[in-house]
């Protein structure tokens, strides 16, 4: 059961894109240890969660054959080392060669943050400190490609 729902949830194409892409272990320092949980086998719970819409808390990890715990500290790890943005750019790059993306139509969804108050940070000058424009940032919220 554990094999069928890690196929399912992280199929063959899709993990022959993404296996080069996740940062290799780092060796421990004195060696030994547990042995580590399969990356593919992560990599499909954390589809899953998303796809589910699900909290950590509700992930059912003994169906992937790993815990919830690893399961987030490996998504906190992948995010930190830039996987996701990578994988996501993979994707965009086989997309366009086989012509799959019409370019010619994008939207980007995005909000205004006001800044949070507070003094002026290190390095920063007084105009830029006065300057509206300068105290808020835009979160792109969504991108959809047609």
């Amino acid at each position: 059961m554990v094999e069928d729902m890690v196929r399912t949830w992280a199929p063959d194409d899709f993990w022959q894109v993404a296996q080069p892409l996740i940062p290799a272990q780092a060796p421990r320092r004195q060696g030994g240890g547990k042995r580590r949980a399969d990356d593919r086998a992560v990599l499909a719970a954390i589809v899953y969660l998303v796809q589910a819409g699900c909290s950590w808390w509700k992930l059912p990890a003994q169906m992937f054959g790993i815990s919830r715990s690893t399961a987030h500290r490996r998504f906190t790890q992948w995010t930190a080392d830039g996987l996701w943005e990578r994988l996501h750019q993979q994707f965009l790059h086989r997309l366009g060669v086989v012509s799959e993306i019409d370019w010619s139509r994008a939207m980007v969804d995005s909000i205004a943050v006001r800044a949070e108050k507070g003094g002026i940070s290190r390095g920063q000058t007084r105009s830029t400190a006065a300057n509206p424009a300068a105290r808020s940032m835009c979160c792109v919220t969504a991108v959809v490609y047609h």
